[in-house]
């Protein structure tokens, strides 16, 4: 089966099509005369002879071959609607040339159209039953010779149409065939090496493809529909996904949208998940264990639903999406609005959508945390939900990092806030903590610091607050108590100045790391001083955003403590002064002083700005300094 491609000489077209008749004669033959062997071995020499033709085609490499193709593919198709040929032949021919009439149709729109022809040809002449598989199998095994993009749009047809002509069990096969276009689709769709036109070309025939299984449901009884209309409903959203990743593509969004009222999904089920969840346990059942053939781009397509019909009123009222209702239940809600920023994680942390869709995310989310939305909230517990939260605020870091638009970069770190705001304090804290430990970005880090302490100063006004209202003692006491003061504090601050390990850490290539190990290894005194020499300037910057931060928070809260004659979190201790000291300080002014030795006589502007970067952090680092000095005088 596997014999050399016929190649194609310089034979005239008339030759050319002699030879395509030889071996369509050959083959019917072999095949009425039962001979299997020799069969196979004509079946095989066919198909090598069309991938031959078609490769040609679409290399261009000779003159005429397009238009060969064209005259090749018509005499197969004339050939298959011949009232001479038998069942038989036909039987044995759909398992090889569908997959190799499909490579022309990236050659021009006539042989996008017969190719078509052929393959509706097989449908009608054969089982639907059998040909599902052939064009799964087809659609899942592309030449990377042929154009991907055009090559399964006459496969994707023709599935469309085997599911309407199917008899029965229609969800058990209509279920093996979506996870293979997804799959297809998404590998077509991530790429950049298609034009429009073909990318529209190929989800017209998904959205086609997507209302044939539509009209599919309206055929069924009760049980099988509402399985079919809950596998069309994850279908849909996993190509509205595509659709939002490949571009902008609103005429088939809209399209699609009109396909979710038909399975039961709303607005608020689908941006809280509680639509996909239902669906996915109606399709999926107890018994299956492997559901992430029906979960890679659900949650994307859900969320990015939502998002859509923010930013476009039609594809709401095609979807039939109330939004004004949906914000409403959303902010009066505190346990579907975590839910639902929790799905938008999957926007956040997309790698293949455009910038402009994680803008309009933003935008939602501002849109649904705006108003006052904090009412009773620490009544409330979100534990269940802190898993999804952390991913959706680590996700929004890394828009604060790495975003170009400033507008966009000032949104999402609004929304960073507010979605913090919205968490009780305890579990806000445990968040912010996680964040800090699991960033690779220095002023990232600086931030959530600022954060933190920002978070400690309005706990200390409204402790103080209290405090002065003896009929609140009790409400004082519970203030007290809170995360943000804490031994806590300590561990955080210890995190960002010491490694977890206890040890040197590995050097992550990210450059905003690699000045925290190199300050982590001068922690450990594993730093020679005659590299403080070699450091290059930008590190200083780091130095100054990270550690700057750091200090910032560990000397507010002493002087708080110090103040109040509290020591809430343990900074106030001997044991901890003396560790903070002798660790902490000490060692950094040796640091931030060879730095700045290395660089005092330098007129480079390099050693200059970096003599500069280190000002802030030294006037802060000897008022620690002192502060520790003083409490342990104090202690003695």
């Amino acid at each position: 089966m596997s014999a050399e491609k016929t190649p194609i000489d310089g034979s005239s077209s008339a030759n050319t099509l002699l030879q395509l008749h030889q071996l369509l004669t050959s083959c019917s033959k072999s095949i009425s005369g039962g001979n299997f062997s020799q069969s196979q071995t004509s079946v095989s020499e066919l198909i090598n002879f069309l991938d031959s033709v078609s490769d040609a085609a679409i290399s261009e490499l000779e003159p005429g071959a397009k238009e060969n193709a064209f005259r090749i593919l018509s005499g197969i198709y004339e050939f298959l609607c011949s009232p001479s040929l038998n069942q038989e032949n036909i039987d044995a021919l759909s398992f090889e040339l569908p997959k190799s009439a499909s490579k022309f149709a990236g050659v021009s729109p006539q042989c996008l159209e017969i190719s078509d022809n052929i393959i509706h040809r097989f449908i009608e002449k054969c089982s639907p039953r059998d040909m599902l598989p052939i064009l799964c199998e087809a659609l899942d095994s592309p030449n990377k010779t042929v154009q991907a993009a055009t090559y399964v749009c006459p496969l994707i047809s023709g599935l469309s149409d085997v599911f309407i002509s199917l008899q029965r069990r229609h969800f058990e096969q209509i279920k093996v065939a979506v996870p293979v276009v997804v799959k297809v689709v998404k590998a077509i769709s991530t790429e950049s090496d298609y034009e429009d036109t073909e990318l529209e070309t190929l989800f017209e025939r998904i959205v086609v493809n997507a209302h044939s299984i539509q009209t599919v449901c309206r055929k069924l009884e009760d049980g099988e529909n509402e399985k079919l209309r809950a596998l069309l409903g994850l279908y849909v959203l996993q190509i509205l996904a595509l659709v939002s990743v490949s571009r902008n593509y609103l005429h088939f969004a809209l399209r699609l949208a009109s396909i979710l009222p038909y399975s039961g999904i709303s607005g608020l089920g689908l941006i809280t998940g509680y639509s996909v969840d239902t669906m996915s346990h109606i399709v999926i059942g107890e018994d299956e264990e492997d559901c992430s053939s029906f979960s890679s781009h659900v949650y994307l397509g859900a969320s990015l639903s939502v998002v859509w019909a923010q930013k476009h009123d039609e594809f709401a009222q095609a979807a039939k999406f109330d939004f004004g209702a949906i914000k409403t239940e959303l902010q009066n809600n505190p346990t579907k609005r975590w839910q639902a920023v929790g799905m938008l994680k999957h926007v956040f942390a997309s790698i293949d959508l455009p910038w402009e869709f994680k803008r309009y995310t933003v935008d939602f989310l501002l849109y649904l945390t705006s108003g006052d939305i904090s009412n009773k909230l620490e009544h409330n517990d979100c534990s269940l939900y802190m898993t999804s939260l952390y991913s959706s605020l680590q996700a929004l870091t890394m828009i604060i990092i790495y975003a170009s638009d400033t507008v966009l970069r000032k949104n999402a770190f609004e929304a960073l806030k507010r979605v913090l705001g919205d968490i009780p304090n305890s579990q806000r804290f445990d968040i912010l903590k996680a964040l800090i430990k699991n960033s690779d970005s220095s002023s990232m880090v600086a931030i959530l610091l600022d954060l933190v302490r920002g978070e400690m100063h309005r706990e200390r006004i409204l402790r103080t607050s209290l405090q002065k209202n003896e009929a609140l003692e009790a409400d004082s006491k519970t203030c007290q108590s809170t995360l943000f003061w804490s031994t806590s504090i300590l561990e955080l601050v210890e995190s960002v100045l010491r490694p977890d390990t206890g040890g040197p850490p590995i050097l992550p290539d990210n450059s905003d790391a690699v000045f925290l190990c190199i300050f982590c290894l001068f922690m450990f005194k594993l730093f020679d001083i005659y590299c403080l020499e070699h450091l290059n300037g930008y590190l200083c910057y780091y130095l100054a955003w990270i550690v700057l931060s750091a200090l910032n928070l560990y000397r507010f809260v002493l002087m708080t403590e110090a103040a109040g004659k509290t020591n809430y979190t343990g900074l106030r201790s001997k044991n901890n002064l003396q560790k903070a000291y002798n660790e902490w300080l000490l060692p950094l002014r040796m640091l931030v002083g060879g730095i700045a030795a290395a660089n005092k006589n330098d007129i480079d502007q390099h050693a200059v700005d970096t003599v500069c970067a280190l000002n802030p952090i030294e006037l802060v680092l000897y008022r620690c300094i002192e502060l520790v000095e003083e409490n342990l005088k104090h202690l003695a």
